[in-house]
């Protein structure tokens, strides 16, 4: 049979305490090695089978960061929601922000990366019992390590989904004004512009992107259509009203949710019946993109030629 576990000491309260803590408290060094707790960080136990998600561990490693630090970079993007960068996707260490130069914690931590902003204030807010850096601070964090202009723009439509609006244009562009003597910062304030509120994905930015460099016009985004009588049809992705074209994006929730699959193409097929133009992308047309600009293109020379 297997041993039981062992009683925690009573003065353990916490699911997550620093081994300084546990000491002052009179819980004895040899307790804290027995098999009822486990080893997040350096300096860090927690009670066996605690620390599980990401921001369990964050409120673990909070137990040992001076005041003043906070978690920021890919480590706040999650913690808020928002889509990390494709090049960054695998970095799943914990990222820590301070402003003091001689304050750099967890140096000797695995899995944690401690950052100095040079920035004369840190802009912060909080998630559950965390402070993280802002939206707008974790932005520029963030983009000005991104190579792409257009990651840029992908990382700043990302933090300001349709739902769940974290910031806004005007703010970032403020964020940003506010950085000096960052290396790529030029870059990301030059691409603010090129950023719209209220996309639902990431493709869906890249597919307007596309657009707008061909030197077409650039589509509204999420736009409601509706019929003469005011029915409701459909939330397009990227709509030009005008001419009555509809650019609509299929993702993997297509082939998983096989209802709203169905209710898609009936809203589409009600959209033809109202003479619009309905071209739909999918993930392989992601890699010709091209290809999807020529469609848009015959669309738009057929609508202002009158030919449809």
């Amino acid at each position: 049979m297997p041993r039981p576990a062992p009683t925690i000491d009573a003065r353990v309260q916490a699911d997550a305490f620093s081994v300084a803590t546990a000491l002052a408290a009179g819980v004895t060094a040899d307790h804290l090695r027995t098999s009822a707790f486990e080893i997040p960080f350096r300096g860090v136990r927690a009670r066996r089978g605690a620390v599980e998600s990401l921001y369990d561990r964050c409120c673990a490693l909070s137990t040992v960061l001076d005041d003043g630090v906070v978690f920021g970079d890919v480590t706040a993007l999650r913690l808020m929601g928002v889509e990390v960068p494709w090049t960054r996707e695998d970095d799943d260490r914990l990222h820590v922000v301070t402003l003091r130069p001689g304050a750099r914690p967890c140096r000797q931590r695995d899995g944690v990366v401690a950052h100095w902003s040079r920035q004369p204030v840190l802009g912060t807010t909080t998630v559950g019992e965390l402070v993280v850096t802002s939206p707008e601070q974790t932005f520029v964090h963030v983009a000005v390590g991104l190579r792409l202009p257009d990651d840029v723009v992908v990382l700043g439509d990302a933090m300001m989904r349709r739902q769940a609006m974290l910031t806004a244009p005007a703010k970032l562009a403020d964020a940003a004004e506010r950085t000096h003597k960052v290396k790529g910062i030029v870059q990301v304030r030059e691409q603010i512009e090129r950023m719209r509120p209220g996309t639902d994905s990431s493709p869906e930015t890249r597919v307007r992107l596309a657009i707008v460099d061909a030197n077409l016009p650039s589509p509204q985004v999420n736009q409601v259509v509706r019929a003469p009588d005011g029915e409701y049809v459909k939330r397009v992705d990227l709509v030009y009203p005008d001419l009555r074209i509809a650019i609509e994006y299929d993702g993997d929730q297509h082939r998983t949710d096989r209802e709203q699959w169905r209710e898609d193409v009936r809203a589409r097929r009600r959209l033809e019946e109202l003479g619009w133009i309905v071209i739909v992308v999918v993930g392989d047309d992601l890699r010709d993109l091209q290809a999807l600009v020529s469609r848009l293109r015959a669309a738009i020379r057929a609508r202002t030629r009158g030919l449809l």
